[in-house]
């Protein structure tokens, strides 16, 4: 029993980790239904630009506040040369122009940066703790109690605000929003800031786990099985969609891997998120589309 509760919450923590990353997508895609496959990218470029920072001789704290000047600066040109001109056009258009924009960034970091991994430290080790008789990381931890400030925090700013009222009526309706005085463009910049915010906090986490490279880019994909699962217009489906993938790929490598040699790990999620595709494709707290035909 202490083994499966030992992989069992070693699982969640992880999954915390996996719902950060959904998170950046899942505000996006709510305030104009597009999937932003930029957003490893801006995880990328947050991580590589406080490392950079930091190497520079500023200290941490310092690092943090200026990445998130440059990633909110990094929203306003976003919106105003890629979102902006093509407002008009078809969800696929913009999907293809974030599928893009993910690519320049990319250079765009390395061109600036430097190809090299670096190491980032955020003064949390990554060691065992016991509760009880159950091991976890207290990295894992720290990443599942800074999920929850995040999730916290933006659910403030999405109930409690006027900006979050503003938001909540362009990803409910864009045409009434625009019709009443709502600012689409503004809209548009402050979601990408915020996503660019929420980049900066799993560029951090990840790249202080694996390092800072150009595989953390790649962190978007282990993101798509979380947002099947949880929805895509979500932020609590996305952390409950974290949690289930997290947990369910350690049991099933801890139960079913000996069986089948080991390496459940890098694709049962894919498996998950397709049973459910077939059962609830709009995911556990999603929203069904409904069309008039």
């Amino acid at each position: 029993m202490n083994f499966f509760l030992e992989t069992l919450l070693g699982g969640l923590l992880a999954g915390c980790m996996y719902s950060l990353v959904a998170i950046g997508f899942v505000l996006i895609y709510k305030a104009s239904g597009v999937f932003n496959f930029a957003q490893g990218a801006m995880l990328l470029f947050a991580a590589l630009c406080c490392v950079s920072l930091q190497e520079a001789g500023l200290g941490l704290p310092l690092a943090i506040l200026l990445t998130l000047l440059i990633m909110a600066g990094l929203a306003l040109l976003i919106e105003r040369l890629v979102l902006r001109p093509l407002v008009a056009r078809s969800q696929i258009t913009l999907f293809m122009a974030t599928l893009g924009l993910s690519f320049i960034l990319e250079g765009l970091a390395q061109g600036l940066m430097g190809a090299e991994v670096r190491a980032l430290d955020l003064g949390v080790e990554d060691v065992p703790l016991f509760l009880g008789d159950i091991m976890v990381s207290q990295f894992d931890l720290v990443a599942a109690a800074t999920a929850g400030v995040l999730v916290l925090i933006l659910a403030l700013l999405f109930n409690r605000t006027r900006i979050g009222i503003a938001l909540r009526a362009v990803a409910d309706d864009t045409r009434a929003a625009v019709s009443i005085g709502i600012n689409l463009n503004r809209i548009w910049q402050i979601v990408w800031a915020v996503a660019g915010a929420v980049g900066l906090v799993a560029g951090l986490l990840w790249g202080a786990r694996q390092g800072v490279q150009f595989s953390l880019a790649l962190v978007v994909l282990k993101a798509l099985p979380v947002l099947i699962i949880g929805g895509f217009t979500s932020i609590g489906g996305a952390i409950v969609g974290g949690l289930i993938v997290g947990a369910s790929e350690n049991l099933a490598e801890a139960y079913a891997g000996p069986w089948v040699g080991g390496g459940i790990t890098p694709w049962f999620a894919y498996f998950l998120a397709l049973a459910f595709l077939y059962v609830r494709p709009a995911g556990l707290f999603g929203e069904r589309a409904i069309e008039r035909v």
